[in-house]
């Protein structure tokens, strides 16, 4: 079991920059592959990135393509999502989640393909 706490959220301009960070702890952190997903109010929860496990396959949901960035630290723990050219409707609670699935695929970009999930953290950009 892995658990996943998400940090990094807050308030930013439009045109402006967030990185957010998820740390996780339990077992070894390089089993997982790694997703970030994001959900504004009354909208259903939408991909933004994944990353396999020791990084040499990333994605990107369409809206995020071009300006955010994934990576995974497999010593500290953690993976990051780097958000640049920051949009109003890029505002949500962003969440991170853990999959042991295997071998890294398309279905990285679904919920369903994830066992565990941060609490999330809240992402605001003002216009």
């Amino acid at each position: 079991q892995v658990q996943l706490v998400e940090s990094g959220g807050g308030l930013a301009q439009a045109g402006g920059s967030l990185r957010l960070s998820c740390a996780a702890s339990g077992r070894t952190f390089s089993s997982y592959g790694m997703g970030w997903f994001r959900q504004a109010p009354g909208k259903e929860r939408e991909f933004v990135a994944a990353i396999s496990r020791f990084g040499g396959n990333t994605d990107f949901g369409d809206s995020v393509k071009g300006r955010f960035t994934i990576s995974r630290d497999n010593v500290k723990n953690t993976v990051y999502l780097q958000m640049n050219s920051l949009k109003p409707e890029d505002t949500a609670v962003y969440y991170c989640a853990a999959t042991l699935q295997l071998p890294y695929s398309t279905a990285y970009y679904s919920p369903a393909t994830y066992t565990y999930w941060g609490q999330g953290t809240q992402v605001t950009v003002s216009s």
